[in-house]
């Protein structure tokens, strides 16, 4: 095996002002913020005059300082880094990459997991705070093995390539994957995809991000080099000493819902939310930056928290003005964002997997300090006693005052070559997946995907019954559709034709709000509607009455979801039409909640693309409610 890799390490920022305790304010959860500078992950540019010249990653046990207080943290690397280098690649060039395990056998797994609770409604939700709260680690989880696949996430490539779940490898062998980046510019990012525990190997470490260029990004001629750089956000837990003093060991600790689920017998619990956030793998860096323009490529790498970014001056008020999105999941915006935290976007609202092409001018901000904080909640969606984010912190900025001008000048168009989709204009199919409440029967106590295919003649259908839904749309008209698929190794639902464009609509009936994500395709947000879901009755499993489309609420789009999306965020309440063409790849794929517990507990299906004239031979299988939600 050759690797064939240009591997360059961008220079890191002078230090700035000494970072006393004096200088920052007191310890938050036992640690001093803004204390260690931000860490920028080394640059690989694979060869690619030789596509048959594979490049290798290797992942590896490594250790790492979350924080200056802290002593170092077993995790798992890319190249011995967390998070892993940044790849970048020009459009159009095909590249290999063998994604090689290098964990030995017998290695200790580096995540403690526990589950604590349940608590009563007036107590503080204990995945609020570090320690293990006295109970024992999961030994299930402390035995398993190095056991990965990773996934391209964004990445147009057949599956094969794609990081199928149940193909994952053991120490020594490889993932031998190839992209061939016929995309536009845009920002993609590689992690872990292990079937059954992606939490626990992606909380490990193990993500980078991906980088591809083109003529058109080239031509504006956007902020690069030190002034271009990755901001890949994690939040994580501790665990504690005898003595209740931070360790340095990653905890997976998850809060009890309740008892414990009479189906399955085990307890039902919250996805995993940590108290502490890591950029680029530290907790609440510092970065020196200049008066001038900066890009920033952002992604949530989150097991399950949705952030609300607010930049903030030194009196915790929002700085207005200063931040322009021009990019999200699959490439440039067609024209800058502005964001400043108004009611048209009071926050930078980032849920899991999604990403964010950002520019900051600090121009304005010479000789001043300001942060990037969390108001988000916990948990959107889902009850908590302790709804609010216990340390708001995620980093700071320190402006240089240089005197000297910075000649970017912010183009009024991105991309001239980005077109809407008109609904009207385009021929699709149409699909309706619905994402049921938690405790619904036989879901074992969490939310589900269900695949449903509307009922022709619904005359003889009998509701309320488990798996049938009734929907009354905006028209009036009741449809009705039949549940076909609820868990991942139920028979196969939906089959694409190669280059068709189809409409996906996800219906959330109740509990978390549901970051969603599609495999191989790009797709535009058509429209988000509101529904009144009280009709759906989770103890039966159907709709005793339809769930009705809510003529009362506008839910506008927002502005800087109107581009390339793979991520759709869909709250209770809502129904989310994304509209999107699945070309360039054939295969075996995946859709799931990005919510990596919700994704690990079933909330993840197969799809196939294959050619279309393929599927005319079809022997009766279907093709899993083509005709879907209308509209």
């Amino acid at each position: 095996m050759t690797e064939t890799t240009e591997k360059t390490r961008r220079p890191t920022d002078a230090p700035g002002p000494a970072a006393g305790a004096a200088a920052l304010g007191a310890p938050v959860g036992g640690l001093v913020p803004y204390t260690d500078a931000l860490p920028v992950p080394p640059v690989l540019r694979p060869q690619s005059g030789e596509v048959l010249r594979e490049t290798e990653i290797a992942l590896s046990p490594t250790w790492v300082r979350l924080h200056a207080q802290l002593p170092p943290t077993l995790m798992w690397g890319y190249d011995g880094t967390v998070p892993g280098p940044t790849i970048e690649v020009r459009r159009g060039e095909r590249i290999r990459i063998a994604w090689t395990n290098r964990i030995p056998r017998g290695s200790e797994y580096p995540v403690t997991a526990v589950e604590v609770g349940p608590v009563k409604p007036d107590e503080p939700a204990p995945h609020n705070s570090p320690g293990r709260d006295g109970v024992e680690p999961n030994a299930d989880v402390a035995a398993l093995p190095a056991w990965t696949v990773t996934h391209l996430h964004g990445a147009q490539t057949g599956g094969g390539n794609d990081g199928w779940a149940d193909n994952a490898v053991g120490f020594g062998d490889a993932q031998l994957s190839e992209y061939p980046n016929d995309h536009q510019a845009t920002q993609w990012w590689y992690h872990d995809h292990a079937m059954n525990i992606t939490r626990w190997n992606v909380y490990a470490g193990l993500v980078g991000t991906y980088l591809i260029r083109d003529d058109e990004e080239d031509a504006l001629g956007l902020p690069s080099g030190d002034r271009e750089l990755p901001l890949i956000l994690a939040d994580r837990n501790l665990d504690t000493d005898a003595d209740g003093r931070l360790n340095g060991r990653l905890l997976h600790k998850t809060t009890v819902v309740g008892e414990a689920d009479p189906e399955t017998g085990k307890p039902v619990s919250l996805p995993f939310l940590g108290p502490y956030t890591t950029v680029n793998g530290r907790i609440w860096p510092y970065l020196d930056v200049d008066d001038a323009w900066y890009r920033f490529r952002l992604v949530n790498a989150s097991n399950a928290r949705i952030y609300d970014l607010v930049l903030v001056d030194d009196e915790n008020n929002p700085v207005p003005g200063v931040i322009r999105q021009i990019g999200s999941d699959g490439g440039l915006l067609p024209r800058p964002v502005p964001v400043d935290f108004d009611e048209v976007l009071p926050a930078l609202t980032i849920a899991p997997a999604e990403r964010m092409d950002l520019l900051i001018d600090f121009s304005a901000l010479a000789g001043r300090r300001v942060r990037l904080v969390n108001r988000g909640t916990l948990a959107p969606g889902v009850p908590d006693p302790a709804a609010s984010v216990p340390f708001p912190q995620v980093m700071e900025f320190r402006v240089r005052e240089t005197g000297r001008r910075d000649g970017f000048e912010l183009p009024e168009v991105l991309s001239g070559s980005f077109r809407r989709y008109e609904h009207g204009q385009v021929e699709h199919g149409h699909r309706l997946v619905v994402l049921t409440a938690p405790g619904t029967v036989g879901g074992g106590g969490h939310p589900e995907i269900w695949e449903m295919a509307e009922v022709e003649d619904a005359a003889g259908v009998q509701a309320p019954s488990d798996g049938v839904v009734q929907v009354r749309g905006e028209d009036g008209a009741v449809r009705t559709y039949r549940r076909i698929a609820r868990t991942f190794n139920d028979g196969l639902g939906f089959t694409v034709g190669e280059g068709a464009f189809e409409q996906w609509s996800f219906l959330n009936l109740g509990g978390p709000t549901h970051p969603m994500h599609i495999h191989l395709a790009d797709f535009q947000v058509m429209g988000r509607e509101a529904y009144e879901i009280d009709g759906f009755d989770p103890a039966v499993g159907g709709t005793r009455s339809p769930v009705e489309f809510d003529h009362g609420t506008t839910i506008a789009t927002a502005p800087n979801e109107q581009g390339w999306k793979d991520v759709f965020r869909v709250p209770a309440g809502q129904l989310v039409k994304v509209l999107g063409r699945f070309d360039g790849a054939y295969g075996r794929f995946m859709y799931h909640c990005h919510l990596l517990e919700h994704e690990d507990m079933g909330m993840m299906r197969p799809f196939v693309v294959m050619p279309s004239e393929a599927m005319k031979f079809d022997h009766g299988a279907g093709h899993g409610g083509h005709h879907g939600h209308d509209g």
